[in-house]
């Protein structure tokens, strides 16, 4: 066990093996990047580096402080997370992780907070992180992890060291899927493409049923002729009955518009993520007009933002829509 277990993220591990050495570490770090690629797996890293039994700013991964750490009962490592049943991160949870900050360390090392995902602390919640930032206590440090930073507030972002990460290259996805998780060469092909980098995406996902999902999402963007604003409010409506199943839809959306630029720019299949679909894909393709795809792209983007702060899901997809039917 140790950091060189972790896959990927070469740079963001070697800046924190090199503050974890020298007895640098930053008190406030905000690591950004896809949703799934490991972010809070190595937050976990720094954590029983910091603390492990065995070894000096390394990690064995089976001593008692690593353990504790990794089943989340370790005294001084606390991981905030939305409470069951909650929407969000509460103002209280974040006054409970200041107190505790504040309190001695059991072990006699750094106290550590981790916040997954940032994004989800309410304004009221990151007001009051700002005084622990701006006051840190002794020997602790507090890690936001966060897919994107556009939500928290500049105060907060501006008081912590900002590490991206980047999804993972898609061969070593599918090799830790062949390797670790026993699945077949395509399979894992498969999955390492749809997942965009994203490992924890490409082990969750229910193969069978995401290509199925695809497809009719494929046949309903297909469907949408132009100037038929109709058939848009329609889509949106069946789109936005369910929060997590129109980011999903997003989120697969986007794939779909980067592979009609993909093959529009270079027709390689190897930089495409729906390498299912190089059919439908090609013939879209060919039919489309570049600057607009590039548009529907972006507009992909800013609509799943707008969902996620809690926009009505309906206006904002039909906005989307009204400009792929006017727009193509």
């Amino acid at each position: 066990m140790g950091f060189s277990e972790i896959i990927g993220h070469q740079r963001p591990l070697e800046i924190l093996r090199l503050a974890l050495g020298n007895g640098r570490l930053h008190h406030a770090y905000l690591f950004v990047g896809p949703e799934g690629v490991g972010k809070r797996a190595v937050a976990l890293a720094l954590a029983k580096a910091s603390h492990c039994d065995e070894t000096a700013n390394e990690f064995c991964g089976r001593c008692a402080a690593c353990a504790r750490i990794q089943n989340g009962n370790h005294p001084d490592v606390r991981l905030v997370e939305i409470l069951e049943g909650k929407k969000e991160i509460s103002i209280k949870q974040v006054r409970e992780i200041e107190k505790e900050l504040n309190f001695r360390s059991f072990s006699g090392k750094r106290k550590i907070a981790i916040i997954d995902p940032a994004t989800s602390m309410n304004l009221s919640a990151q007001n009051a992180l700002l005084k622990t930032l701006e006051e840190p206590p002794q020997d602790s440090v507090l890690i936001l992890i966060a897919p994107n930073a556009g939500t928290l507030l500049p105060t907060l972002r501006s008081r912590c060291l900002r590490i991206s990460f980047g999804p993972l290259a898609r061969d070593e996805v599918a090799r830790y899927l062949m390797s670790k998780e026993g699945i077949n060469q395509d399979d894992a092909s498969l999955r390492a493409a749809l997942s965009m980098g994203s490992l924890g995406a490409a082990i969750r996902f229910d193969k069978d049923e995401l290509l199925e999902k695809r497809r009719s999402w494929a046949a309903l963007l297909l469907s949408l002729k132009d100037g038929d604003y109709r058939g848009a409010i329609e889509a949106a409506e069946a789109i936005a009955s369910n929060k997590e199943e129109s980011l999903r839809f997003l989120e697969w959306t986007e794939t779909w518009y980067r592979d009609l630029l993909v093959h529009a720019a270079t027709e390689n299949s190897e930089e495409m993520v729906n390498v299912d679909m190089l059919t439908e894909i090609g013939s879209q393709s060919a039919k489309g007009n570049f600057e607009r795809m590039l548009a529907s792209f972006a507009q992909t983007a800013r609509a799943a933002g707008r969902i996620q702060r809690n926009l009505n899901r309906r206006m904002v997809l039909e906005s989307l829509f009204f400009k792929v039917v006017g727009e193509r």
